[in-house]
């Protein structure tokens, strides 16, 4: 594929995908529903959804999926030569992001949630868990080609994740009553069986992160190295 026509095919979904971002933010925030079936399970309302990683990440890539836009229309219009390094390291960061999300719910989450991955796929999570997070891994891999990421700045990818760990664990220990704590402030019941479990929980979701960071840099380039 010619390298201006993966640019515009990125454009289109780089738009699209602030714009579901935009609009199941909105739809959480506001509490409306459009499904009805199952009953959903991580979801909020108002300033309650920001709690959540899944809100966090899709934010992020949502963000950064419309400055690349807006850089990828310079290009096209010759107000720019290239794309600086450091937009696609963004790139990396919040698609790595939205794609441990995408791990966890089809893995770790749709296990333990009673129904299965149904109630995961509700709503505005149907686009947060699953559609956003599609689209910007195949947009990475597959039409924003780059050489410039190092090695070494796969490491950057686990900032996201260390970060929402310390709030999330801040919290947990703030609210721990007799070694256990409520599903109101543990909601990914990464505790459940005690507050002991932080030991194996974090160094192996920080484990999962990073593999998703170098599995996405690893695809992202391997056309390239051809």
């Amino acid at each position: 594929m010619k390298k201006d026509v993966r640019i515009k095919i990125s454009l289109v979904i780089n738009i699209l995908i602030f714009i579901l971002v935009f609009f199941s933010t909105v739809i959480m925030f506001t509490g409306y529903k459009f499904m009805h079936g199952s009953e959903v399970v991580l979801e909020s309302t108002k300033f309650g959804v920001f709690r959540y990683f899944t809100v966090q990440s899709n934010l992020f890539v949502g963000i950064v999926c419309l400055i690349f836009a807006i850089k990828e229309i310079e290009l096209l219009n010759g107000k720019i030569n290239n794309i600086y390094k450091k937009y696609y390291i963004w790139k990396l960061v919040s698609t790595s992001a939205v794609g441990l999300t995408f791990f966890v719910v089809f893995t770790y989450l749709r296990s333990i949630v009673e129904g299965g991955i149904m109630p995961l796929l509700m709503n505005s999570s149907l686009f947060f868990h699953c559609i956003i997070p599609i689209l910007s891994i195949i947009c990475f891999i597959f039409l924003e080609k780059t050489r410039d990421i190092k090695f070494k700045e796969v490491f950057y990818g686990l900032i996201p994740v260390g970060l929402y760990a310390l709030y999330y664990m801040t919290n947990v220990f703030l609210h721990m009553e007799n070694g256990k704590v409520s599903p109101k402030y543990d909601w990914y019941w990464f505790v459940y069986y005690g507050v002991w479990t932080t030991v194996i929980v974090v160094p192996v979701i920080l484990l999962i992160a990073y593999l998703i960071n170098l599995l996405l840099w690893y695809l992202n380039r391997r056309e390239l190295s051809r």
